[in-house]
């Protein structure tokens, strides 16, 4: 085992037997609402309880983060990135235990939840950087003695609502950058997860009371929607709601947040696939493929859901990636010896249990795989044996993206033949292909390559790194989150024109005396 005992863990991280979930930074707040248990899937133990937030304090919430907006929308953006980067650093003291809840609590092996963690802290340090350089453009006018240009201002109250299979690092993508826009952040975590987003908001308190940050800057309303429903998604109080979680709830949120002309940043399913060619590097393709697909028990957007072979490499390929499989050790997230971890509940494995009943029923085969473990250390009942499947790619259950460890082997010919078969598929979100020839990783990366929002060479879907902008299209939601410019969607875009002249020239040269 590892050696990290979780008791120690969640007495490092202040998480008591009932613990407040409704919190303005420093402030936390005893609400009427029921107590959430938080069992771990890697043992069924309880782990601890949270009072929920109700409806009633979620708008006590909402409006003291209203009054915290006009006082920190004009603190220059370089000193809200002294406090990111404060928050960095208090996050580097608290990386393991921390990770440790993140693997107790979610399911993901001890190793992904120290990434996870890393991941919040790199954000920070990427958002330190982007508050002194929240450029705008200048343009040449028209008119004589005019001068043009764009600038951003921070949107208000940004809503972030996180799923659980990453219970604090899309948290950290989406405030770490509000914040130093100059917006304020409430943060409504999955329910299944809430003991990780009341630790993240314990970690953080320190560094908002020594900096005097006003009560509101970062919210926390940890409830589920027994007491908050759609009301975020409806709220005109939050210029922007921020969400990840599933394409089906996600076609909710964009309807509800449109309705309102509200501005939304959607991270929904991915069903992602590797493009393997003649051309491939096999170790290097069988690596990215086992980690991809089995890493977080297959719940993350980005896992490998789909592998394209070319006919020629087909037979051998599944044959070791059989192999590789076997080698797999599924068990308790925190012992260093585990590949993979249990799923995040009964519900996830019955979801599972049901993809790969409908694989067959459309005339696909299960290779390997699919079982509910049972026995000593598996009493949770949430841990499966990743599967592989023969299938094709027009099988419904295919088009779908099953949030499990399940991977399905599809044949091809031809390079149009791969990349048409890669993007028939209502989600976009990331994408590789596994060769040494130029030709075709060039065609894939190309127009008429992949239609994802993130396309790979040489490595596999999962894993992104924070400097790059985070998102997908189609189905996926069209969204960006953490590096490159994604920074803009927190911010409100002005153009300014300026008359330094005597004069008042109208534009495309226009006439009007009076």
């Amino acid at each position: 085992m590892n050696n990290y005992n979780i008791q120690e863990a969640l007495k490092q991280l202040g998480i008591k037997e009932v613990n407040y979930g409704v919190c303005t930074g420093t402030e936390w707040k005893e609400t009427p609402g029921d107590i959430k248990t938080s069992y771990s899937p890697a043992d069924g133990k309880v782990i601890a309880g949270v009072l929920q937030g109700t409806k009633e304090d979620y708008n006590e919430v909402v409006e003291k983060a209203q009054d915290a907006f006009k006082t920190w929308r004009v603190i220059p953006a370089p000193k809200r990135g002294e406090i990111v980067r404060q928050i960095g650093l208090e996050l580097r003291k608290y990386k393991e235990p921390l990770a440790a809840l993140v693997s107790y609590e979610m399911g993901k092996i001890y190793q992904e939840g120290l990434g996870e963690v890393q991941e919040m802290i790199d954000i920070c340090d990427f958002a330190v950087g982007q508050s002194r350089q929240l450029y705008g453009f200048t343009m040449h006018s028209e008119r004589e003695s005019h001068r043009m240009y764009d600038q951003y201002h921070p949107l208000g109250v940004v809503g972030v609502v996180s799923a659980f299979n990453f219970p604090v690092a899309v948290w950290a993508w989406n405030a770490m950058l509000a914040l130093i826009a100059g917006d304020v952040v409430l943060w409504k975590p999955s329910s299944k997860v809430l003991l990780c987003a009341v630790s993240v908001h314990k970690i953080v308190a320190g560094v908002l009371e020594r900096n005097s940050v006003p009560e509101g800057v970062l919210s926390l309303v940890a409830t589920s929607s027994k007491y908050l429903g759609d009301d975020m998604f409806k709220d005109k109080r939050l210029p922007l709601i921020s969400f990840t979680g599933s394409t089906w709830i996600g076609k909710k949120v964009g309807r509800l947040v449109g309705e309102r002309l509200g501005k939304q940043i959607l991270e929904l399913g991915g069903n992602n696939a590797i493009i393997v060619t003649p051309n491939a590097d096999m170790d290097m393709v069988m690596r990215a493929v086992v980690f991809g697909a089995v890493g977080t028990t297959g719940q993350r957007c980005t896992s490998t859901r789909r592998i394209i072979l070319h006919e020629s490499v087909y037979d051998t390929f599944r044959d070791n990636l059989i192999k590789a499989y076997k080698s797999l050790k599924m068990g308790h997230p925190l012992d260093s010896n585990t590949h993979v971890g249990p799923m995040i509940d009964k519900s996830a494995v019955e979801t599972y249990q049901i993809a790969l009943e409908q694989v067959v029923k459309e005339g696909g085969k299960i290779l390997y795989g699919g079982n509910i473990l049972e026995g000593e250390g598996y009493e949770s009942g949430c841990y499966v044996v990743p599967a592989i499947a023969e299938a094709e790619n027009h099988f419904n259950v295919v088009q779908e993206e099953t949030f499990a460890p399940l991977l399905y082997l599809i044949k091809y010919s031809t390079i149009d033949e791969a990349i048409e078969i890669h993007n028939g598929v209502p989600q976009g979100l990331s994408s590789a292909i596994f060769s040494t020839n130029i030709h075709e990783t060039e065609r894939f990366l190309s127009v008429e390559g992949s239609d994802c929002g993130i396309a790979n060479v040489n490595i596999g879907t999962s894993g992104a790194e924070i400097g790059g902008a985070f998102g997908g299209e189609k189905e996926t939601g069209g969204g960006r989150e953490s590096g490159s410019d994604a920074w803009k969607a927190y911010m409100r875009r002005q153009t300014n024109t300026i008359n330094y002249g005597t004069d008042l020239p109208l534009a495309q040269g226009i006439k009007f005396d009076i």
